[in-house]
């Protein structure tokens, strides 16, 4: 049977571009004090599980709410399941929109949202490929489930009910990525190291009152700031080296100086943990002014061992557990919070992402046995495993396949560094809708999906989830 997949897409263009903008206009961020028994992440986000549920059923598929952190959508028999791992949740819009982000303005041939790319865009082209199907009346001998998730930008809890109560699909894939398939992912760690605090420190000229940069394990941080206590002449004296170390390092900040006390703010430049190079962390940054600075014993052990074991090494070389390996390239280290006062000591806050054949506990040893000499302890070690699907193993095979005869392109596979919904499954990749040359907008002002984008990409998987099931 030959079926123009795309043709079948231009069929409902108009439709599917209504649904996809009703269901971006709905403003699905994480929202606990408006939670309940039965929204338990709030109004935005139920409101865009049940816009779906609902609008699968009017579809003819089985439509499933568990217990409002997840639900699924249905079609097709069989005992094996193919399963499509989507999210109705976004990030908050945040400032700076040419038009408000739950308009779903469409201009230039883009459609405008919070969501329109992540996730909320890819998950109706796969619904309308799931609806494509079914209205051809095309036979499956497995079924498939786009199973709905509600907390992927924050903590997860959707996958971890949803699994816990349902079924683990044989297969499948998230269209929350890149194409053309992204069949390997790192293991990710947050663990923080926190200094044991000395009462007998030696004092210094200049106290170390505070230090902070930073608010999340997985971002490097693009502003930093310390409060230092002194006499005013000293004080002076470090606002100027201070403005000088800015200019020789072709980085912005200033200097606040009051009555024995100077606030330093340094800016960086944010990126993603899964690449630290492609930020400046200010934190760091304001770590390495301050180890030339006459500091007491116990802030002076902070910043040089911050300076001596992070600082210019995103790759984990001074720490000992430097490692890559062919599928997924190396461990990256970053320190995403920073956080020291007088009275408590410091704790560094830091994302950990290694290889999927990294041995993950060899290298806990090694940064406890560091941690333990130089005054540290590890604490709060979360470790979220490597992921990894065969390249020989069907469901790859299968979706380079279908997307080499969609585009006419070569189907790399491709490895990377953050997390997708796919590691949940035990089979998954991500599979999409971000083609290659485009721009990543996602969390970003102005996040957009391309029309002609949104239609291919429902072509390739209307195509995929049919040779999957057929």
């Amino acid at each position: 049977m030959s079926i123009n997949w795309m043709q079948e897409v231009l069929k409902r263009k108009d439709e599917l571009i209504r649904d996809t903008q009703e269901f971006l206009q709905i403003p699905s961020v994480l929202d606990e004090e408006s939670a309940t028994e039965e929204a338990p992440l709030g109004k935005g986000i139920n409101d865009a599980l049940q816009f779906l549920l609902k609008r699968g059923e009017k579809e003819g598929l089985i439509a499933k709410n568990v217990n409002g952190l997840a639900g699924h959508l249905e079609m097709g028999q069989g005992e094996q399941l193919i399963g499509i791992l989507c999210h109705v949740d976004v990030v908050p819009p945040g400032d700076g929109w040419t038009s408000d982000p739950f308009s779903a303005d469409i201009r230039d041939g883009k459609i405008y949202a919070r969501g329109a790319i992540d996730d909320k865009g890819p998950t109706m082209a796969a619904f309308y490929a799931m609806k494509i199907i079914k209205e051809l009346g095309l036979p499956l001998n497995k079924r498939v489930r786009m199973i709905i998730g509600t907390d992927e930008e924050s903590d997860w809890r959707c996958v971890d009910h949803y699994f816990q109560h349902e079924e683990m699909p044989t297969m499948g894939f998230a269209p929350d990525a890149d194409f053309p398939i992204i069949y390997a992912e790192k293991g990710i760690v947050d663990f923080d190291l926190k200094q044991e605090v000395s009462h007998s420190h030696v004092e210094a000229e200049v106290k170390l009152q505070s230090l902070k940069a930073g608010r999340r394990y997985n971002m490097v941080p693009d502003w930093a700031e310390t409060v230092l206590q002194a006499d005013n002449g000293l004080l002076v004296d470090i606002e100027q080296r201070f403005l000088h170390f800015l200019a020789s390092n072709h980085l912005k900040g200033k200097a606040v100086v009051g009555e024995g006390v100077t606030t330093l703010q340094l800016e960086g430049i944010s990126a993603h943990a899964m690449e630290p190079d492609q930020g400046k962390n200010a934190g760091l940054l304001l770590a390495n002014f301050l180890t030339g600075i006459s500091l007491d014993s116990q802030a002076q052990l902070f910043v040089h061992f911050l300076d001596r074991y992070f600082n210019g090494d995103s790759r984990g070389k001074k720490l000992g557990i430097a490692y890559s390996d062919e599928i997924t390239g190396d461990v990256t280290v970053n320190v995403g919070i920073l956080s020291y006062n007088a009275e408590s000591g410091g704790k560094i806050g830091i994302n950990l992402r290694y290889p999927v054949t990294c041995d993950i506990e060899e290298t806990k040893k090694i940064l406890e046995q560091l941690a333990q000499q130089s005054g540290f302890i590890l604490e709060s070690f979360s470790d979220s495993k490597p992921h990894h699907v065969d390249r020989n193993h069907m469901l790859v095979q299968t979706l380079q396949r279908v997307y080499e005869e969609q585009t006419g392109e070569r189907a790399e596979l491709l490895s990377i560094g953050g997390g997708t919904y796919a590691r949940s499954l035990e089979a998954g990749v991500a599979f999409g809708p971000l083609f290659p040359g485009r721009p990543d907008v996602a969390h970003q002002k102005d996040e957009y999906i391309i029309i002609d984008d949104l239609l291919k990409a429902t072509a390739i998987y209307a195509q995929a989830i049919y040779e999957l099931a057929k």
